[in-house]
């Protein structure tokens, strides 16, 4: 005990002393009491010969710096000493020494050190602390491709050849000639409408289209093609529809309460609109993680009429989420995990999620740097509040005097109704005054038939004033968005654990992603901000990268580096990185447009590649890794759906909105009997909700993205439930019926001009003479089987689109060459 007082009678306060300034007698007290103790209790697993943990209590600097779990002693700071935390034996997760705790004065003599500034003999070597064992060395980290900094690469000349006049075949053949193979022949023009209809819009080229493009032998007429493809409002469905993929795009939560995110389709139609007008992506990235804060600052605090930038930040908020969770501080940390899993896959392919609970094992990428990413998410409100059952945060889309006429109309509705409510109570007590009962006895059901004429004259008049006031102050639109929450930095949680608390860390970015300082974040704000123009800031090499990467395998069917959503160590290397590098330069120089270097690339002889097989470049490349030839894909879930409803002449071109029809907060799914989503529509598939635990069989069974993560690319598979449901689906059973009624209506009497026709809509094509024969043929050889049955209303019909079906059940309509 006496220890105890002479230690608090050390100078100072409770915070920690000046480093490099303990008196003797501190001094003298570590010497005797405080080394002893540790080197008794504690260096055996954490010392020289072992370091448990990466962590070493044998020196000031080991203490300091601490293991995988953070600082074992923060001078001065209690709650963030991790060796105060684990001696007190508060949590199971970290228990030390593992064998039996220590004593209650050894407890009160390691708290009371930490507390007078852990004075220790080297506490005044300044900055000479070395670095823990294992930690990560910066400048060899950056070492790394995808941490390098974006430059340019010189253009190759082509060996034997004359410069080439886009720079990406330059790439592409110098490589080709290194690695000894031969390029495919160009694509015949059938083949590269299709595809290229296909890839910017998800769609089909129609039969007019297909004439014209064969008409026009001028130079430019696939320039031409490619210029009308990125001008339609179709390629904003179609693309947006990948980044929708990124970003885990649901119309509900899923995980253990399926709400109906009612608001959703706003963010949806915002990506699309984003699409369609080119905006450039690093706008595009950054008012996804603070278009609000960009919209305050760019109209100067007063709410405008476009809040697109608002609606942006539904990104944050989209993701699965449970929502009974009965912890709220683990619920909250929980949907920042997600937050930053998605936000690190979709923007800068990292898993950076990986270092919640400890430094990433394979990329350099510390727990600090995790939790410098979670202050800045934390000090959001992305939810209302975090009690059971949660409810995501939203913003209300209007200007101040819309929003201060709605709360006029609805005061001006609450008094007409009192006043409604008074006069009818008056009116009753009369008529039961009147009929001589008491005055608390039932009212007639009648009763407002009885009343005096002047009463239902004022009756009738408060209701139509009411229903007028209810018509005129409508529901205010709202959308799914993210808001300033309380700024503060985040303290690491030990071993991911919101219930162990280590030391705070400061507010920023992933260290090896940053080539500069840290950002610069007032106590006032959340961070988001400066993580947006961080983002897509010469500091950051890694949006560009990643997105020109996934772009060009959204184009060729597989990417550069193929872990479109893994660019750390595990992730697959860039098969040509000077080509990748190329990309995401010019990505920039051309101001993050999107469709200029989907232009580039589609006017590149590599696109226009046939998908002709060389048996000798198969022997060095049977992957076709250095895209010598054009990779044979299947059409996405989507594009299938759409193609057959447009070939059909089914396809509804409008834009769709609100895919639920479901109050707020409320269930759309559950497992039991409820379900409230409908795919009664023949809008574009992009359109149909997206409902997490219930996903559209039409896209269940062609490898829709799952909805709960960042998909860059998805996988084709192929299995026996796609044939049938070729067969027996509604979907392809109307679309072969409709197709058929118009192939009879245009021909009703040439039944030969069907066949043609037939092969014009649904394949871009001419039929082969035997490929005519054998369905004519079966026409023939059916219909009279089918004539005069009674269940057959119409057995053309039935004959044709069996036809029909027989066509749109084709590898040859599924697969894009």
């Amino acid at each position: 005990m006496l220890i105890l007082v002479v230690l608090y009678s050390l100078p100072g306060s409770a915070a920690a002393e000046e480093p490099g300034a303990p008196s003797g007698e501190a001094l003298k007290i570590f010497e005797t009491k405080i080394r002893p103790l540790l080197v008794g209790k504690c260096v055996e697993c954490h010392g020289a010969d072992s370091a448990e943990s990466d962590l070493r209590l044998d020196s000031y600097s080991g203490m300091l710096t601490g293991g995988a779990s953070g600082p074992a002693v923060v001078p001065g700071k209690l709650d963030e000493s991790l060796l105060l935390t684990a001696i007190s034996y508060k949590h199971e997760l970290l228990q030390m020494p593992p064998d039996e705790k220590l004593s209650d004065d050894e407890i009160k003599l390691l708290q009371q050190w930490v507390e007078k500034g852990a004075p220790h003999p080297d506490s005044n070597a300044g900055g000479s602390i070395a670095p823990r064992r294992g930690a990560i060395d910066m400048k060899e980290a950056r070492q790394y491709w995808a941490f390098q900094p974006i430059v340019r690469p010189a253009v190759p000349q082509v060996d034997g050849q004359p410069a080439k006049p886009n720079p990406i075949d330059a790439f592409l053949f110098t490589n080709l000639q290194k690695e000894g193979l031969t390029p495919s022949s160009p694509a015949d023009k059938r083949t590269l409408l299709r595809r290229a209809t296909l890839d910017l819009t998800g769609l089909p080229p129609t039969p007019e289209e297909m004439e014209a493009f064969l008409a026009d032998e001028t130079p430019s007429a696939f320039e031409h093609v490619v210029d009308r493809l990125l001008a339609s409002p179709r390629y904003g469905e179609r693309w947006g529809r990948h980044w929708l993929d990124v970003v885990r795009y649901a119309d509900s939560n899923g995980l253990d309460e399926n709400q109906g995110f009612v608001d959703a389709w706003r963010y949806r139609n915002y990506v699309i609109d984003s699409f369609n007008a080119d905006k450039p992506f690093d706008r595009f990235a950054a008012e996804q993680v603070a278009g609000d804060l960009i919209e305050l600052e760019e109209h100067k605090g007063e709410k405008q009429g476009d809040y697109s930038s608002v609606i942006a930040t539904g990104f944050l908020t989209l993701g699965p989420k449970v929502l009974a969770e009965k912890d709220e501080v683990k619920m909250e940390m929980d949907i920042i995990d997600e937050q930053i899993d998605t936000f690190g896959q979709a923007f800068l392919g990292m898993t950076i999620a990986c270092a919640r609970c400890h430094d990433h094992k394979f990329d350099p990428i510390s727990t600090a740097d995790y939790y410098a990413l979670a202050g800045i998410f934390k000090s959001t409100k992305s939810m209302q509040s975090y009690k059971v059952i949660a409810k995501y945060n939203e913003a209300t889309l209007a200007t101040e005097a819309e929003i201060k006429r709605k709360a006029e109309l609805d005061a001006e509705k609450a008094t007409k109704q009192k006043e409604l409510d008074a006069l009818v109570k008056s009116a009753n007590a009369e008529l039961l005054k009147s009929m001589g009962v008491a005055a608390d006895a039932k009212v007639p059901d009648d009763a407002e038939q009885k009343y005096p004429e002047e009463t239902k004259t004022k009756l009738a008049g408060l209701r139509a004033e009411i229903a007028k006031l209810t018509a005129d102050a409508t529901e205010l639109p709202t959308a799914m968005a993210v808001t300033e929450g309380t700024p503060a930095d985040t303290r690491i949680h030990v071993r991911g654990s919101h219930l162990m608390l280590g030391r705070a860390v400061k507010r920023g970015v992933p260290e090896v992603m940053n080539l500069s300082d840290s950002l610069t974040i007032a106590e006032t704000e959340s961070g988001r901000k400066q993580l947006a123009s961080w983002l897509t800031s010469p500091q950051n090499p890694l949006t560009a990268r990643v997105l020109a990467n996934r772009v060009w395998g959204w184009h060729f069917g597989e990417a550069l580096a193929p872990s479109t959503d893994n660019f750390g160590k595990l992730g697959e290397a860039p098969t040509q990185p000077e080509l990748l590098d190329w990309l995401a330069a010019e990505l920039i120089e051309n101001g993050w447009s999107l469709k200029k270097l989907h232009k580039r690339i589609m006017l590149s002889d590599a696109y226009q590649f046939s998908s002709q097989s060389i048996a000798a470049n198969e022997k060095v490349d049977p992957e076709n890794h250095a895209h010598w030839r054009a990779n044979v894909q299947r059409m996405d879930a989507e594009s299938l759906r759409d193609s057959l409803l447009a070939v059909s002449g089914q396809l509804d071109p409008s834009r769709g909105e609100k895919v639920i029809e479901l109050a707020k907060w409320t269930l759309v799914f559950d497992h039991t009997s409820k379900d409230a989503t409908s795919y009664d529509t023949n809008r574009r598939s992009i359109y149909l909700p997206v409902i997490r635990n219930n996903l559209y069989d039409g896209f269940s069974l062609f490898d829709f993205a799952t909805a709960d993560v960042t998909t860059g690319s998805r996988g084709t598979s192929t299995v026996a439930p796609q044939a049938l449901y070729a067969m027996n689906s509604p979907m392809f059973i109307s679309a072969s019926e409709t197709l058929a009624k118009r192939l009879i209506e245009e021909f009703p009497s040439n039944v030969e001009a069907r066949v043609p026709r037939l092969y014009e809509i649904a394949l871009g094509r001419s039929p082969e003479t035997h490929e005519t024969t054998r369905l004519l043929d079966y026409a023939t050889r059916l219909q009279p089987l089918l004539t005069g049955k009674a269940e057959i209303e119409n057995p053309e019909l039935v004959v044709w689109a069996a036809i029909c079906q027989s066509v749109l059940a084709s590898n040859e309509f599924a697969y894009v060459e």
